[in-house]
């Protein structure tokens, strides 16, 4: 059997906000009429799923509203285009992936990271709770599946270093993004490439145990998942827009965080495709990794990890050496905003 989660979907969508409510007063708002809103646009990573959720609050909330924007979300029709779409200034805002920041970087298209989604990796190497494999080191002769992207090798050749393997004591089958379906017709022994937060409890959904490793906890140094990218244009020339949308998100992922039973309600209405229960628990999991149990704020980027996860890629090939850390990210939440979000009791 064969699992729809590798997919993307593309469409294009335009959110249509719930009832306004009062904005809490942490949230720096812009009062605005209507006609005085300035249009923005952000370009997803993948189709509405829990990580999102922080998100479709705000909209349900009318934060964007409130504090002067006209938020069109949707989804790219080639997500790999984020970075160039947001650099030339044709999206305001686009989420992706740490890596694919320092690697547009490199490419000297001029984006800047503005806020951390979520704080640590969510990656990991899976296998079928059957197999037979409790650790990494269990891997010695498996078959591997990869999708392909350029930093599989070097988070699996991690991984193995961590247990005294290497990349020769495995079998490495590229599949694309028919990584769950090799992994359960049993093409593969293992594969990485998937999060822990959502396609492993869509597994174990449709009826298939699993087992999983986070990489983390096997030498890849921590990293931000998915973080929210601008354009240098963007932010030279509208920082109070900028200020306005991330002061916005940091407060609909908060209230989403507070009440994931709602947070979920929104996600469902917005992407009535995804399966409720599966949302759910990723979220119980997600949650505490928006403010890293609470210890910062939702967005907080710090430049230690900016600077270790670059060194680490530059060390495996993956980046080039010219490559500067702190290029890559920019700080722009308002010195003010002191006091971390509570995390949630789940």
């Amino acid at each position: 059997m064969s699992l729809p989660i590798s997919s993307r979907i593309n469409r294009r969508t335009l959110l249509q906000a719930a009832a306004a409510s009062a904005m809490a007063s942490s949230l720096p708002a812009i009062a605005a009429a209507a006609q005085d809103r300035t249009s923005v646009t952000l370009a997803l990573d993948w189709y509405p799923n829990a990580n999102h959720a922080g998100l479709y609050m705000a909209v349900a909330n009318g934060y964007f509203e409130a504090a002067g924007l006209d938020l069109e979300i949707f989804i790219p029709a080639d997500p790999t285009t984020v970075l160039q779409t947001v650099g030339a200034g044709r999206d305001t805002f686009g989420i992706t992936y740490q890596n694919d920041v320092l690697q547009a970087r490199a490419n000297e298209v001029p984006i800047k990271s503005i806020a951390a989604v979520v704080q640590h990796p969510l990656n990991c190497v899976m296998v079928l709770a059957d197999s037979g494999i409790e650790s990494p080191a269990d891997l010695a002769g498996k078959t591997i599946a990869i999708a392909g992207v350029p930093t599989d090798e070097a988070l699996l050749k991690t991984v193995l270093g961590s247990v005294d393997l290497t990349l020769d004591d495995v079998e490495i089958v590229n599949v694309g993004f028919d990584l769950m379906p090799a992994l359960l017709s049993e093409r593969a022994d293992a594969l990485i490439g998937v999060y822990w937060t959502h396609e492993t409890i869509l597994a174990e959904h449709e009826g298939y145990p699993v087992r999983y490793f986070p990489i983390q906890d096997y030498g890849v140094p921590d990293y931000y998942e998915l973080v929210i990218v601008a354009g240098e244009s963007t932010i030279a020339d509208q920082p109070e827009v900028v200020s306005a949308f991330l002061g916005a998100l940091r407060q609909g992922y908060a209230d989403a965080a507070a009440d994931l039973d709602r947070a979920l309600e929104y996600l469902i209405a917005e992407s009535p495709e995804l399966v409720e229960e599966v949302e759910r628990q990723g979220l119980d999991l997600l949650a505490p990794m928006w403010t890293d149990n609470g210890a910062v704020l939702w967005g907080t980027q710090t430049p230690e990890r900016w600077t270790t996860y670059t060194e680490w890629a530059q060390g495996e090939g993956l980046l080039p050496a010219e490559v500067v850390a702190d290029d890559a990210w920019i700080d722009l939440f308002p010195a003010s905003d002191a006091t971390p979000v509570a995390s949630p009791e789940n």
